[in-house]
């Protein structure tokens, strides 16, 4: 072939894959402009971020050094686990047990629990609903055509089914805390919100009206009705929707009700923290922890149970109540494996842990259920 011929052959080409990357970054940049991404903080919200202690070079930050992988992991690496080395048994095989109860049913005194599977929950007093991390879209994902599925069984409750709520609580901004399609279905049915600094910028952009929404960082307070008082403290973790990480805070939650102390913990690996929030606000009538969705590539943004186990121990919770498991499947381990471990450490650690079936209400100032609930019915051979 003549070298002139060779020529614009090659520019042809280039053109063909010019186009085709530009026709790519097109669809990215369109894919990346749906509202349930969020929006960035900007203006009076981006100045306050500016003046955390926690926000520096651009970025919040942890307490300590929190390299996103661990152990020798890369991205690639944890990609092929994904693909190729998740355990056959991420998701159940059976249908997860659940209970429906009625949740406009009145409370005259205590504080009652109803774990929604992984970490939404709903808290109850005589006066006040304060719903957390509610995720009822059925996927944790910004669009509703892709994302890991929620199990079997785990989707009893909806937004129909909640009363009005006085409090929304979000921890942090991932999908599997902060749903887009749960908030526009709840936004007119909340009283307050109380998030992470930051946050706020999301519902504001999805329609919640700003004097509805308390952003919080770390050790600061709000009183809500009241009644119940919020103090946000330190979680290691991340967050972010997008490309760009740590533009809003993480948070655990110190809540203050009825006389009760409750630890809201969010999404978060073990260090020093736990420890510091026990000796400061401890003991805790009951502590809602994270277990599960770990791996020893990304070890710090998650804890493993046997930590959690520890944590409760730091926080001196009379009571833990593990969530983060038992809906979807964000990790490659076995989908009962976080709560076994669990169940295990902490019978040998002699900590009081609470295992509600999804959907079942269970209250502080009783005994609450503690069985296995998990494990496959024995079948009897006679």
């Amino acid at each position: 072939m003549p070298k002139n011929k060779v020529g614009k052959f090659l520019k042809k080409i280039m053109v063909i894959l010019l186009v085709i990357l530009g026709l790519l970054c097109l669809s990215v940049w369109l894919f990346m402009r749906q509202a349930s991404f969020g929006t960035a903080p900007k203006g009076a919200r981006l100045e306050r971020i500016q003046r955390s202690p926690q926000y520096r070079n651009g970025a919040f930050h942890n307490q300590h050094p929190t390299p996103n992988f661990t152990n020798g992991a890369t991205f690639f690496s944890v990609v092929r686990e994904f693909f190729f080395r998740s355990h056959p048994r991420t998701s159940p095989d059976i249908v997860v047990p659940t209970r429906k109860n009625d949740l406009l049913q009145s409370l005259d005194s205590g504080i009652r629990f109803t774990w929604f599977g992984h970490s939404s929950y709903l808290i109850q007093s005589a006066s006040l609903n304060i719903l957390v991390d509610p995720v009822f879209s059925g996927r944790t994902s910004p669009v509703s055509y892709a994302g890991t599925r929620a199990f079997p069984g785990t989707d009893a409750y909806q937004i129909t089914d909640m009363p009005r709520i006085d409090v929304l609580l979000i921890t942090h901004d991932h999908y599997d805390h902060l749903d887009y399609q749960t908030i526009l279905k709840l936004k007119d049915r909340v009283g307050v919100v109380v998030t992470s600094l930051g946050v706020g910028a999301h519902l504001e952009y999805w329609g919640l009206s700003a004097d509805k929404i308390t952003e919080l960082d770390w050790w600061e307070k709000t009183q809500v009705a009241g009644q119940a008082r919020f103090t946000a403290a330190p979680a290691r973790h991340f967050s972010g929707r997008g490309f760009k990480r740590n533009q809003t805070l993480w948070s655990s939650f110190i809540l203050e009700l009825e006389g009760r102390k409750l630890y809201l913990g969010g999404d978060s690996g073990y260090d020093t923290h736990f420890k510091e929030i026990g000796q400061r606000f401890g003991p805790f009538d009951i502590a809602v922890l994270e277990n599960g969705q770990y791996n020893a590539s990304w070890a710090n943004i998650h804890m493993m149970p046997e930590e959690t186990v520890q944590a409760a121990l730091d926080l001196e919770a009379k009571m833990l109540l593990p969530v983060h498991w038992g809906k979807f499947a964000l990790a490659t381990h076995p989908w009962d494996e976080p709560i076994s471990r669990l169940w295990s450490c902490a019978e040998q650690q002699g900590v009081h842990v609470v295992t509600p079936i999804i959907g079942e209400t269970i209250k502080i100032d009783s005994t609450a259920p503690a069985r296995e609930w998990w494990l496959p019915p024995v079948i009897s051979e006679n």
